[in-house]
């Protein structure tokens, strides 16, 4: 059972709390927040998580509801925390993490939240609720509404995908469908709501919806912790990330994962609290416009432009402000990028991680790139990503035009005896990779490396590849093979990546193969003007993106 109370965030009066008192009975402030006995708590409070299953109700002392309602939950919480073992090796970094809220009850995040919420409008007796979407947050809203018997009224701007909207409509919810901002149905929701008498979900300033989102902390707190142990020094007993990276459109979720981390230090189960990287899109990017012009206050972008519609809160209000403090106080940023790099970002983790997210998702991924890209985020930082949902059906603004390739066999190949079908169909297939595409050679003695490059090829074209795990090997390939291009490493067994080099000029066969050099060596000025006029490009592991790297190869295998 939880024992809390709404405390005014302006004149820090208490009162107990009820969803329908929107406002501080003392000062009449919109902003409550929920306060606990966090030093009643901390005894024993690791022990009793043991025994209780994975799931966010395990936290149940510090949520916002008197009892667990058992026939709401629909396995909410408890979201796999998975190892980029790929994307860290491209970024020259072990330890990136991604928080794969996909595997919620509908998909996103935003379960969490409507978890919550519900579970305190049925505990109070509420029967009808109003709110204001961009399509997930619907979505679960109308998932759990739907279980607890809550008539709901979503407000959706026209710019929701069709698909999202469909599943809204679904579960029972009544659609209203705005043509307009996200912004000005967030206002039609509230005074439609207020004529009527009924709930309305106010995001940031619900402390259900804040204290959903807060769960996301302590259960990373818990899982870094399973995997990298506690801190080395025996400070706290749960490790913290250095750096907790989301996409925000109001900010919501990065408000519930910051208020969890300070009340878990405040408990003395972490020792630190990580910095936050707060991700926008550029064509909606309030508060990283105010964070770069250092502004406590973001000015609202009337007319947001971005395909990803679920970003497109122009006005964050008193949210930006909070996260704002936050960064101050604790560190983080806010950044923005574009459309063309969220949707290469979708690209890339599909790609590189066999991950399907929504581009809202790729939003962090492609600002988290661009934080490694620029030194903020350091080589030994531990980095939590939150991938916050997955991916609709694809839309032409992802894909663009060629995301496939037309395979025709012929009747007369179709029409062979066995096991005709089948050589007519591989001999198409290898006429299709053979005729169009170069042959790569990649040399590196260690496996993951050549791995990482071979899906960076893949997932850029049908190149014939060769590998080779060290220099001898690599010489006689490039003697039998004549590849179009050799990747290489420099620091490998029996003969180096230098040694490579000099056998590779000295025959004429071999002597005209381009060559990019891959390497995690850091060279002396010697060993780079031995390298000038043998390589065509030199790459530093870590440093290199799967972009880059295509591109290099296109510059070579096109001209």
């Amino acid at each position: 059972m939880s024992h809390f109370v709404a405390q005014c965030m302006d004149c820090g009066h208490r009162s107990t709390y009820h969803p329908m008192q929107y406002a501080c009975p003392n000062c009449g402030s919109l902003w409550l927040e929920a306060q606990y006995d966090l030093e009643g708590l901390k005894e024993g409070f690791v022990a009793r998580l043991e025994r209780r299953p994975f799931t966010l109700w395990r936290y149940r002392e510090v949520l916002p509801i008197r009892r667990v309602n058992e026939d709401l939950t629909l396995g909410e919480g408890g979201t796999p925390l998975v190892k980029a073992v790929n994307l860290g090796m491209m970024l020259g970094n072990e330890n990136i993490y991604i928080k794969d809220e996909r595997q919620g009850p509908t998909n996103s995040f935003k379960d969490r939240q409507a978890a919550l919420e519900i579970s305190a409008l049925k505990e109070a007796g509420i029967t009808e609720a109003v709110l204001a979407s961009t399509g997930n947050v619907a979505i679960s809203f109308s998932a759990y509404a739907a279980r607890a018997g809550i008539k709901l009224w979503a407000f959706l701007t026209s710019l929701v995908p069709p698909e999202k909207m469909r599943e809204v409509a679904l579960y029972g919810t009544q659609v209203v469908k705005v043509t307009a901002t996200y912004d000005q149905a967030k206002q039609m929701a509230a005074e439609f709501a207020r004529q009527r008498g009924l709930y309305y979900s106010r995001g940031s300033k619900s402390i259900p919806s804040v204290e959903g989102m807060k769960t996301l902390a302590l259960e990373i707190a818990e899982q870094l912790t399973q995997r990298l142990g506690p801190p080395e020094d025996g400070s706290a007993p749960w490790r913290a990330p250095d750096w907790y990276v989301q996409s925000v459109s109001g900010g919501l979720g990065p408000q519930g994962v910051a208020k969890g981390f300070r009340e878990l230090y405040a408990m003395g189960l972490v020792n630190k609290i990580p910095a936050l990287a707060n991700i926008q899109t550029a064509g909606c990017a309030p508060m990283a416009r105010a964070w770069e012009a250092d502004q406590p206050e973001a000015t609202p972008i009337p007319s947001p432009r971005t395909h990803i519609a679920t970003l497109a809160t122009g006005a964050p209000g008193r949210t930006y402000s909070l996260l704002y403090q936050h960064a101050k106080t604790y560190g983080g940023t806010f950044a923005s990028v574009s459309d063309e790099e969220a949707f290469r970002a979708m690209h890339i983790l599909a790609k590189m991680e066999g991950l399907s997210v929504e581009p809202a998702t790729a939003v962090a991924f492609a600002g988290l790139f661009n934080m490694v890209r620029n030194g903020d985020i350091r080589p030994d930082d531990i980095v939590v990503v939150n991938c916050t949902g997955h991916t609709i059906p694809i839309e032409r603004t992802v894909l663009g035009e060629g995301w496939a390739r037309n395979l025709v066999v012929s009747r007369q190949a179709a029409a062979v005896q066995e096991p005709g079908p089948e050589e007519g169909l591989l001999s198409a297939l290898h006429r299709l990779t053979a005729d169009r595409y170069p042959r790569v050679a990649i040399v590196d003695d260690t496996p993951d490396a050549r791995r990482l490059i071979r899906r960076i090829l893949q997932a850029q074209g049908d190149f014939t590849i060769f590998e080779a795990e060290n220099g001898r090997e690599a010489i006689e390939l490039a003697r039998r093979e004549k590849p179009d291009l050799m990747i290489l490493d420099l620091m490998m067994p029996e003969v180096d990546g230098f040694g490579v080099l000099d056998a590779l000029k000295e025959d004429e066969e071999t002597a005209e193969i381009p060559v990019i050099v891959v390497t995690a060596k850091t060279l002396t000025p010697a060993e780079k003007r031995r390298l000038k006029g043998q390589v065509h490009s030199l790459m530093q592991k870590g440093e290199f993106m799967s972009d880059d790297l295509a591109d290099e190869i296109r510059t070579l295998v096109e001209e």
